[in-house]
């Protein structure tokens, strides 16, 4: 499904001195469909920047990121266009991070739903589908109707993830999703998560929690300095890799 070769981002920082400053040094790594590989690593080893690469929120400096489409293509995100960029966002390539950037005055339901009609579903199965989205994730009812920007952070965090995950994209970028949760709507986000690899979606994800990486990755891919250091099965990478990740209880 993706294909990272000798992928590299460099900033400039411009407002201090101009210097050069690199997040990823020559990333090489690839996710198959059905396939959660979750980016491990201290912070500022370049997990999210490799995200943000991946949905073109960040142009990386070199390097390729082949993308296998529905029709069979395979392009190159990094030299696409911003008009077919766009459009892959919309109905192939998903991004969930851990903030919810909604418009003032768009209702819960009516946010979600947008997700789904903007990956092709008509209007009256995407608000079906929103609902039980939203339902599963624990988010009541007498919420749906109200502006997302007045929930707590928990519950944006939910409203991202159905938004996210409803008529689920073919590759589905997760930044930190359950940072903000209690126990219990952890537990449900993270069984959500787990589904989707079961019905063939590829996921690549950042955790900073072994517990979720043990439980959802069928591989891990760790990151220092920008570079990959390792890649393999969960537990054992993990514990090879001596990261100080927290525990989840």
């Amino acid at each position: 499904m993706l294909e990272v070769r000798g992928l590299h981002k460099a900033f400039v920082l411009h407002t201090i001195d101009g210097r050069e400053v690199s997040a990823l040094r020559g990333v090489d790594l690839a996710v198959r469909a059905g396939e959660h590989v979750a980016l491990a690593g201290r912070s500022g080893a370049g997990k999210s920047s490799l995200l943000r690469c991946v949905f073109r929120t960040y142009l990386p400096s070199a390097g390729s990121l082949l993308f296998r489409t529905a029709s069979g293509a395979v392009v190159d995100l990094v030299g696409l266009s911003d008009a077919s960029m766009a459009d892959l966002r919309g109905h192939e390539i998903g991004y969930v991070s851990q903030f919810l950037r909604a418009e003032p005055r768009r209702s819960v339901l009516e946010l979600v739903a947008r997700a789904g009609v903007a990956r092709g579903m008509p209007i009256d199965d995407a608000r079906s589908a929103a609902a039980s989205a939203l339902a599963r994730l624990g988010i009541e009812e007498r919420l749906w109707a109200v502006h997302a920007t007045v929930l707590s952070g928990g519950q944006k965090q939910r409203v991202n993830l159905a938004a996210g995950t409803i008529s689920p994209p073919r590759l589905l970028l997760l930044d930190e999703p359950v940072s903000a949760l209690d126990p219990a709507n952890r537990e449900a986000v993270l069984s959500m998560i787990a589904s989707l690899s079961d019905s063939g979606v590829a996921v690549l994800s950042v955790f900073h929690d072994l517990e979720a990486i043990e439980r959802l990755a069928t591989r891990v891919v760790v990151l220092a300095d920008g570079r990959v250091v390792a890649d393999g099965p969960p537990a054992a990478t993990l514990r090879d890799s001596e990261l100080d990740l927290e525990v989840a209880r």
